[in-house]
């Protein structure tokens, strides 16, 4: 078993990554998407993972009330610093969710029915999981994405 210190580690490391890429594109290209169907902007990605980051571990692993819409986390932007600042006070109020957590336990906070989730999603621990592989995913789509959007021969939709 992984202690939570080890996980929130390597989170942090997808969490920190996302932030440079953002802050290194600033405002501008942080919103950018290229012109390649269905890529979503970097700015997009990280809000995202910070929506997935409230629900799954503050209202599904810690049973806070977590108001979330889903859809307007595709269609988001807006000036970096502020999603910066939202990225940090996310991480600190995520490792107060994960105080009481307990691995092996089901969910405080009931799922979303039109979520589709995995079986694993059926212990605390579990949706841990899927909250990491929601950041290592994105983390990795965000890099490519911010190196077509670098790149001299770029198009931006």
């Amino acid at each position: 078993m992984i202690s939570v210190s080890d996980y929130c580690y390597f989170l942090d490391v997808a969490l920190d990554g996302m932030i440079e890429i953002v802050t290194t594109l600033g405002d501008d290209l942080a919103n950018a998407r290229p012109a390649i169907a269905d890529t979503n902007s970097p700015y997009v990605l990280l809000t995202h993972c910070l929506g997935v980051m409230e629900y799954w571990g503050g209202h599904v692993v810690a049973g806070r009330t977590v108001e979330r819409d889903r859809d307007a986390e595709f269609v988001a932007s807006g000036a970096v610093a502020p999603l910066v600042a939202r990225a940090r006070a996310v991480r600190e109020q995520f490792g107060h969710d994960l105080e009481t957590l307990d691995a092996g336990a089901p969910p405080r906070g009931e799922i979303r029915p039109d979520f589709d989730v995995e079986q694993f999603c059926e212990t605390q621990g579990g949706v841990l999981i899927h909250i990491y592989e929601e950041f290592a995913q994105h983390y990795g789509q965000m890099e490519g994405v911010r190196d077509v959007l670098l790149a001299p021969w770029a198009e931006r939709a």
